[in-house]
């Protein structure tokens, strides 16, 4: 049902300053969780490559998304709990560390107002129900996204795997647009549209144009969305990352090997069509 009301946008709204209050954990530790059970799996190869010849583990300390608590990057401070209030905490401390006078991220409070956002938005068309939860979900997953592939480069498959099994859940139960057959082929074109285009463009080119995590993110796209949607999200995303390659790039930005990740602007995209409709999409470039 569309426009619930305020009530239950505000009631969404503070729920997603929470969620965001975690996301900003997620997109800061995941990738580092990442990265250090590669190198355990890196190590154990080693081990049996030499056994005998390596001395026995040492202990590690325990790294995950609720372990240890939040520090300071710059002092060690550990972050007490009225010092972690999504926002207020932010204005609180002018951001600034109490301890060292560090400055704090302003992504921090950016990324639990847009949670907040979304949630909002989804409370306001969809009321307090599963079907304003399951895109609340959504919206979390890609916000995560976006901002773990600007920093890394990395699409995890920790989210993209169950955004994309989420999306077809919720088909199934209803609560998307997208008939569970259109979630379907949805997913199918979602991935099989950009492995094409990676393999064309790297036996073209001898290059990698994109990673795996962006085939899947389209795969989960088509599966929320159905795969009437494809061609819309793909040509925001493109329109989205052309404007802000080209900004990056006139300002000489433009990281070492001169690339911009893709996973944000298809995120963006994403999110664009949640909004608006994948048909307000081609409304707008005039298709």
């Amino acid at each position: 049902m569309l426009g619930a009301g305020a009530p239950e946008a505000a009631l969404l709204g503070l729920l997603g300053l929470l969620v965001g209050s975690f996301l900003n954990v997620v997109i800061h530790r995941l990738p580092k969780m990442m990265e250090l059970h590669w190198a355990a799996e890196c190590a154990d190869i080693h081990t049996d490559q030499h056994a005998g010849d390596t001395p026995a583990k040492q202990a590690v300390e325990t790294f995950n998304l609720m372990v240890p608590r939040s520090r300071c990057p710059h002092c060690g401070h550990q972050i007490r709990w009225f010092e972690n209030i999504p926002v207020f905490s932010y204005l609180a401390l002018r951001g600034k560390c109490s301890q060292c006078s560090a400055p704090i991220s302003l992504r921090y409070p950016a990324v639990e107002l847009t949670c907040a956002a979304l949630f909002a938005w989804c409370g306001w068309r969809s009321g307090v129900g599963w079907e304003a939860l399951a895109w609340c979900g959504f919206s979390a997953s890609v916000l995560a996204l976006a901002c773990i592939d600007w920093d890394t480069t990395l699409l995890p498959d920790d989210i993209t795997l169950p955004l994309l099994w989420a999306g077809l859940c919720a088909a199934g139960l209803g609560a998307t647009d997208a008939t569970l057959t259109n979630a379907l082929w949805g997913a199918v074109g979602g991935y099989l549209s950009l492995w094409l285009v990676y393999w064309g463009f790297k036996l073209t080119t001898g290059k990698e144009g994109m990673g795996y995590g962006d085939f899947k993110l389209f795969a989960a796209f088509g599966a929320w969305f159905g795969w009437q949607a494809l061609v819309p999200i793909i040509l925001m995303a493109s329109v989205i990352g052309a404007v802000i390659g080209i900004g990056i790039k006139l300002r000489g930005e433009l990281r070492e090997g001169g690339y911009v990740p893709f996973g944000p602007f298809l995120a963006l995209a994403g999110l664009t069509a949640m909004i608006f409709g994948p048909a307000a999409i081609l409304a707008a470039v005039g298709l």
